[in-house]
């Protein structure tokens, strides 16, 4: 990891978000091939990098020996909604930041045998961590009923069912390949089309197997809780669903309570967020250079001196 093989998506709007300082702890909490952390420990911020694929740690690993020591970036190969558990057990409670990017990293999708997509035929995995029960495992046994609600739900597929009942008439599949070809069968798929109509499928099936909308509600409450006041929260999501959790959390976290006669004054909570940002998109310069840019979206916040909620 002498240099960050995929390039980390609204690098320059995170940092600014960020503002790290030196000797500022910063969470990392999606540090992939690290390229966020890479910046921040540029700007002398110590980096608590967390990852659940065993191959993102052991790559880091390598290059976090090479650092000084002490060192400023500590690995910590579990879920980014373990970081509270994780942090405290260290003898960390507050941190000054702490950065999401959410989704699946440009090492997994490139990675025929990791099974994220089908530009390349390979096994039908999709594990981040590596472990549990795969793609395969769940559209082999799932009924009709459970696969069509996870595609309706997670890919916003309008042809569930359809889509579903060919996956379950092709049973066993086996990979990412088999899969991609029932899909455009079902749909109809013409070559001019723009977008891949298996795209929906693969999004649906690999947010199912890995929880990532739960791991995300989990982890903005828990960087809620580690923020000290006027730490900085910045998350970068992909696609609508994650976004639509990500706004719905900051603005939940920044608004007062309308006062109500039922509650005490005492009783009403105080935002715990402040200077939450509008969406920021990509500009067109950073989508020539990288054109998976195309859908993110970049939050972010500053921590009040608010205790955390109950919730988080």
């Amino acid at each position: 990891m002498s240099a960050a093989p995929h390039v980390p998506v609204l690098l320059e709007e995170v940092i600014a978000a960020l503002d790290p300082q030196p000797g500022d702890v910063v969470i990392d909490a999606t540090f992939g091939a690290g390229g966020y952390t890479r910046a921040l420990l540029d700007r002398g911020a110590t980096v608590h990098a967390f990852d659940r694929d065993p191959d993102a740690i052991a790559a880091g690993q390598r290059w976090a020996e090479t650092q000084e020591s002490p060192p400023r970036l500590v690995l910590h190969p579990h879920r980014f909604s373990e970081m509270l558990d994780v942090m405290t057990s260290v003898g960390l409670a507050r941190v000054d930041g702490v950065v999401m990017d959410i989704g699946v990293s440009s090492m997994q999708l490139d990675q025929a045998h990791r099974g994220f997509a089908f530009s390349a035929d390979g096994p039908l995995d999709m594990r981040m961590s590596q472990d549990g029960a795969s793609a395969a495992d769940f559209l082999n046994t799932a009924d009709e009923k459970a696969i069509a609600d996870v595609l309706y739900t997670y890919g916003e597929e309008r042809q569930s069912r359809r889509v579903a009942r060919a996956i379950v008439a092709a049973r066993p599949l086996e990979t990412t390949g088999e899969l991609a070809r029932i899909v455009r069968r079902a749909l109809g798929h013409k070559p001019h089309d723009k977008k891949d109509p298996a795209t929906r499928t693969f999004q649906a099936v690999r947010i199912h197997v890995n929880g990532e909308l739960d791991e995300l509600s989990a982890g903005l409450s828990a960087a809620e809780s580690l923020l000290r006041e006027g730490g900085r929260l910045a998350v970068v999501s992909f696609h609508s669903l994650e976004d639509r959790i990500v706004k719905r959390f900051l603005r939940e976290a920044s608004s007062t309570p309308s006062a109500s006669r039922h509650v005490p004054l005492a009783a009403q909570d105080d935002p715990v967020f402040s200077q939450v940002s509008k969406a920021i998109k990509p500009g067109e310069a950073e989508l020539e250079r990288n054109p998976r840019a195309r859908s993110s979206v970049l939050r972010h916040a500053t921590r009040t001196a608010t205790p955390a909620r109950e919730a988080a």
